[in-house]
């Protein structure tokens, strides 16, 4: 699966800022106010119907209206190379305008779209035409570079179409579905398929739950909407899996219920809550369990606890197999981390595991993603908090906290502060990759790793 990420080229529509917002409604069971309106509970439940047997137009028809065309502008500097080669300097350059574009989806009838962080990276302006071709300036309210979600606003002279949210927890692996976008910068285009997996992990340090289907997406269409045939939203095309840059059988999109969250916390907090559980370890087969001798062969084995998380606290411990998180069914890494993904810090989760052959279940409190930290090679990590971003001018990484390996003690006061980007070419994107990294690896083995120190300077270190 390593190998495959390499055949994966984000659909570059360009981009730069998100907008959005979404309809408020009141959660079943909760106070929470929700930007996402919901579709009937009745969702999922016809199956063993086949293409000549669904309505494609209704979805169709429906969705079309919902998809927007997204353009940015973005301006570049472009630098002379002969002046620099004979006077060793940059000068000032000479700036160029860049246009992206790409899709987004409408969610709620005052002008809150939904679409992907890359198709709205570095642009200084948006702009989003309608299916009735009328345009509208777009102002950007939020964004998730590691999940690749964006919010954008429009302020229109009418109520808008907007698409519903249903449960992507219950997509099923054989499911009709249409693919609502703007490919080629051509207006709303449909394409339809089925889902071809779920939960599918592509290595790309951000999202590892996508939902992957056969529906033609190409450049163009991503940010657009995945709906079932009832025209509800499932998911938001992000990725393609192509050598050339255009369709070459499979694409990918994140998760509606994962978009909603990301969305909400948008909307609610300014900022992505993120809950973390805190193992680390690796999915089950039938040649890893029987080389761990155990029975179990589906499910997650834990080999590392994460310090101060609640999975310390509520009391999981190295070997245990979690084979649900309340009732969703976990065979994956990628189902484990896109359940945890649908969370927020404190939410508690029931979680199913199996220790010395017998099923128990404990409630386990999530950890904000920032309080918690963990050892690598003697030095104690702590995930990046919104300051040090701004401050280092990155949006992934994890902090060294304090040194407590002797042999780079002498060195303590420049590695305390410092950020460490990579290890072994990895993006050390938080604390539970780089456990992953560590522990996927002898403890005797050496690292790379390349940091920004306290001044903002880029180092290398083997350790």
């Amino acid at each position: 699966m390593k190998r495959l990420s390499s055949l994966f080229l984000v659909s570059l529509m360009s981009g730069a800022t998100t907008l959005g917002a979404y309809k408020l409604f009141i959660e079943k069971g909760s106070n929470r106010n929700s930007i996402v309106t919901e579709a009937p509970s009745y969702y999922g439940k016809a199956v063993g119907l086949g293409a000549e047997n669904i309505d494609f137009t209704s979805a169709a028809d429906k969705s079309v209206h919902t998809v927007v065309h997204v353009k940015n502008v973005s301006i570049r500097t472009v630098y002379n190379p002969i002046m620099e080669f004979f006077y060793g300097s940059r000068g000032g350059g000479q700036q160029q305008e860049q246009i992206g574009t790409g899709s987004g989806v409408i969610i709620s009838e005052d002008g809150y779209i939904v679409t992907n962080n890359h198709v709205i990276k570095d642009a200084t302006e948006l702009e989003v035409t309608l299916n009735n071709k009328k345009v509208y300036k777009a102002k950007l309210i939020g964004t998730d570079s590691k999940m690749d979600i964006a919010l954008l606003k429009i302020d229109a002279d009418e109520k808008l179409p907007y698409s519903t949210f249903a449960d992507s927890d219950q997509v099923r692996v054989g499911e009709w579905v249409l693919a609502v976008g703007n490919p080629y910068n051509l207006t709303s285009t449909v394409t339809a398929g089925i889902v071809s997996a779920k939960a599918r992990n592509l290595d790309t340090n951000g999202i590892q739950s996508f939902i992957q289907t056969d529906a033609a997406v190409n450049p163009g269409n991503s940010g657009g909407a995945l709906v079932n045939t009832r025209g509800e939203l499932i998911g938001i095309n992000t990725m393609i899996s192509s050598p050339t840059g255009s369709y070459a059988g499979y694409s990918f999109a994140i998760p509606s219920n994962i978009t909603r969250k990301i969305i909400e916390d948008i909307m609610e907090f300014g900022n992505v809550q993120r809950g973390v559980l805190g193992v680390v370890g690796n999915e089950l087969n039938g040649p890893t369990s029987k080389e761990l001798g155990i029975k179990q062969s589906q499910g997650y084995y834990v080999t590392k606890v994460i310090k101060n998380s609640g999975a310390e606290k509520a009391g999981l411990q190295k070997g245990d197999v979690i084979v649900k998180l309340d009732n969703q069914t976990i065979s994956s890494y990628p189902e484990l981390t896109g359940y945890i993904s649908t969370k927020r810090p404190n939410d508690k989760v029931q979680v199913t595991f199996i220790r010395n052959n017998k099923t128990q279940v404990i409630p386990v409190v999530l950890a904000k993603n920032d309080m918690i930290n963990a050892d690598f090679k003697g030095l104690e990590l702590e995930n990046l908090d919104s300051g040090d971003k701004k401050k280092f001018n990155i949006d992934y990484g994890v902090k060294i906290k304090e040194v407590n390996n002797e042999r780079l003690k002498p060195y303590q006061n420049d590695l305390k502060g410092s950020i460490i980007l990579t290890i072994d070419g990895v993006k050390a994107s938080d604390i539970e990759t780089v456990s992953k990294i560590a522990s996927d690896k002898d403890e005797n083995q050496s690292f790379n790793i390349e940091m920004m120190n306290k001044m903002g300077q880029i180092i290398r270190i083997i350790i």
